[in-house]
């Protein structure tokens, strides 16, 4: 797909404020600054409830506060050191949410929630990543498309040990996103552990566009249409639509859409996106809050809009399809028969919403799970495609470290990752070992001839940027999830 992608530019709730816009994917704060939900003011959708409403008060025992009371009181009275009252209570604030051991549920004070309060739809400064607490650990939920993050070659479930010389592990999630987010054009070292390997890795943060449909024609197939939704926002309706009917007019007559690498956002557009590809009356997906009964949300072409996808279709996934990602992969595979292609989904079955505390400061909590159209409850579990691709082994290996020099006699992982990319590129060492001798000498200084670099032998800088580069590309040209959705279209076209 050589082809300059083309960028585009909308329910059936259970409670008003609890399902007005507000599907979070990830218990993080976006490390750019922003989450994957928005107050949908344009669609005049209530997303949050005042935590001092009645309607959320329940009895508690009054002892427990007394303790609580007594706890502040000897601090403020006795701590050897100064201390504020304020920091106290936001502190026993998020103790109480942490306590519940839900990586989705979090107090956020006012610098929080004014990040939290960002739309999707504008653009924010950062790495570009969606993170969530996995234990002591920040996990990478999905890199955004086109950001630092991506651009580097971090992927789903890596780990982020150090942001610079900031141990992150323990640490509240909030603080360890502040450590981590910063202003364009800032440098942010991190440490990465994925699987048994650790290395690490450079980023220049940026301004990250959110940009949540891109599209064109397949250069060899152009009556299939591909287009990749990255997120699910305020705008992504319109612009999936608009990419439709422009595929259409191109000649379209059948699609890949693509949710790979996308952590999710808002529940009503994974609903009126899911829409699409639905009858009237089909199941969306259920609900279960606490104690109730599943509630099934149905599609709904008065609310949630009447246009359709009615040409063959198929859905790309994989591991970092989260959230509203894998609703509408559960719709459109139980309720819609769109086959599903590429590799497990993520796992994140739970709806959260945000709630306001009158300083402005926020709570986000967990208020239901969301079962797929039959009933299942994907949570860590995810959603096994109908036809399962994995990516060339390849696609896996470990970013090349430009920061670092690696050169004659020296033995690690980190050189044995790059023989593999080396014989990956097609540039064969004697042995992949993880010694850099005079074989792989000799291989590098080939490599750098051909990418007309400084011929050295060492790989540091700009030859570990373009050895990056150049996987990135095969990669991208041996994209065998995406080859196996044409195949499958093309035995579904009827004989000419």
């Amino acid at each position: 797909m050589e082809n300059e992608p083309k960028k585009s530019q909308k329910q059936k709730g259970i409670k008003p404020w609890a399902y007005g816009a507000s599907l979070i994917v990830v218990a993080a704060l976006s490390i750019g600054g922003t989450v994957a939900v928005t107050n949908a003011n344009d669609d005049n959708d209530e997303v949050q409830k005042p935590l001092n409403s009645s309607e959320s008060s329940v009895t508690v025992n009054t002892e427990d506060f007394e303790k609580l009371q007594a706890v502040y009181d000897t601090l403020m009275s006795d701590y050897y050191q100064g201390v504020e009252g304020e920091t106290l209570i936001e502190g026993a604030i998020t103790g109480m949410t942490e306590s519940v051991g839900d990586p989705y549920t979090q107090y956020l004070d006012v610098e929080e929630s004014s990040s939290l309060d960002e739309s999707i739809s504008a653009s924010f400064e950062g790495i570009g990543a969606e993170v969530m607490k996995q234990g002591d650990n920040v996990m990478i939920v999905s890199p955004i498309a086109g950001s630092p993050a991506e651009k580097a070659g971090l992927q789903p479930n890596d780990i982020i040990l150090k942001a610079g010389d900031q141990e992150l592990t323990g640490m509240n999630l909030n603080e360890a996103v502040s450590h981590i987010r910063g202003e364009k054009g800032s440098e942010v070292v991190l440490s990465i552990r994925r699987g048994d390997s650790t290395f690490e890795v450079t980023l220049v943060r940026d301004t990250i566009p959110v940009e949540t449909v891109v599209y064109q024609l397949d250069e060899e197939n152009p009556t299939i249409g591909y287009i990749a939704i990255t997120s699910f926002s305020s705008p992504t309706y319109d612009d999936l639509v608009a990419a439709i009917n422009d595929l259409r007019n191109q000649g379209a007559e059948s699609f890949v859409f693509d949710v790979r690498q996308n952590p999710g956002g808002l529940l009503n557009a994974g609903m009126s996106i899911s829409n699409l590809f639905l009858e009237n009356g089909d199941t969306i997906l259920q609900t279960q809050e606490k104690d109730q009964e599943p509630v099934s949300i149905v599609a709904d072409d008065a609310t949630m809009g009447d246009f359709k996808v009615t040409e063959p279709a198929v859905l790309l996934v994989d591991e970092g399809s989260a959230s509203a990602s894998e609703i509408l992969a559960g719709a459109v595979n139980e309720s819609g028969n769109v086959k599903l292609i590429g590799t497990k989904t993520f796992g994140k079955g739970t709806v959260q919403n945000v709630a306001a505390f009158n300083d402005n400061s926020e709570l986000k909590i967990t208020i239901a799970k969301w079962l797929t159209p039959s009933g299942k409850w994907i949570n860590e579990k995810g959603i096994t495609p109908t036809i399962e691709v994995a990516l060339p082994d390849y696609a896996n290996l470990l970013i090349i470290d430009g920061s670092k020099t690696y050169q004659l006699g020296d033995v690690s992982e980190e050189v044995k990752n790059l023989e593999k990319v080396l014989d990956a590129l097609g540039y064969s060492v004697d042995t992949i070992d993880g010694y850099f001798n005079e074989a792989t000498q000799k291989t590098v200084s080939q490599f750098q001839i051909d990418k007309k670099l400084s011929v050295d032998g060492k790989v540091t800088g700009e030859t570990a940027t373009k050895l990056v580069e150049s996987l990135r590309k095969l990669i991208d040209e041996n994209d065998t999830q995406y080859e196996a959705a044409i195949k499958e279209l093309q035995s579904t076209k009827p004989n000419d």
